[in-house]
């Protein structure tokens, strides 16, 4: 069984799961076109930015998560932790691979294609964040910072949480990201999807 919160070579590599996962999700919805998540907003919004096809997106990732990982080496190095490495190290890595398999399962470019792979996107994206957040071996670099906000501000979390999706959402506008329904769908659908996944993962991996 999966001891969380433990650095081993198991919760490690399940973790790595939870992030293929989390990476195949952002790049479905990007795909479909029918908008981001608030992260892969932000994502798609560097690669339009500096000019990067679809299949760059995972350029564009490691950009921003290299960005955020040194930042917090400057303003918070406690909330970097082997749970970020294997978050980012390989995530541009994911999203390459997880664009490519988009190409070979989408059959068109039709509204049901596009919608077919959203919900794809969305559940991909839910079940690979609650894995990752039930191995607890680290957050990612964008976590990280929130997490830094909420101790400055020392303000609760989950109002630093959405202030900060929506500041990220107009960030990833900004440069050229597509918002859309995705966008809105995943602001209501995240939380109370990513807690169920949690609990159902939870109980398979560690018997509670």
């Amino acid at each position: 069984m999966i001891q969380p919160g433990k650095i081993n070579l198991r919760n490690i590599l399940v973790a790595a799961v939870g992030v293929f996962f989390t990476a195949t999700g952002a790049v479905f919805n990007m795909c479909a076109g029918l908008g981001n998540d608030c992260i892969g907003i932000v994502y798609d919004g560097m690669r339009c930015f500096f000019g990067l096809s679809q299949e760059q997106l995972g350029t564009a990732s490691n950009i921003v998560n290299v960005v955020l990982v040194i930042l917090l080496l400057i303003i918070g190095r406690r909330y970097i932790s082997v749970g970020t490495l294997v978050y980012f190290i390989p995530y541009g890595l994911y999203a390459n691979i997880a664009t490519n398999l988009y190409g070979l399962l989408s059959f068109s470019d039709g509204l049901v294609n596009n919608i077919l792979f959203s919900v794809i996107g969305c559940l991909s994206l839910y079940f690979g964040v609650a894995t990752y957040i039930t191995v607890d071996i680290g957050v990612d670099p964008f976590t990280g910072i929130v997490l830094w906000l909420t101790d400055k501000l020392k303000k609760e979390y989950r109002y630093v949480k959405i202030v900060f999706d929506i500041v990220m959402i107009a960030l990833g506008w900004a440069l050229g990201g597509k918002a859309g329904v995705v966008t809105l769908l995943t602001a209501f659908t995240a939380g109370p999807c990513i807690q169920f996944f949690h609990q159902k993962i939870r109980r398979v991996l560690v018997g509670e």
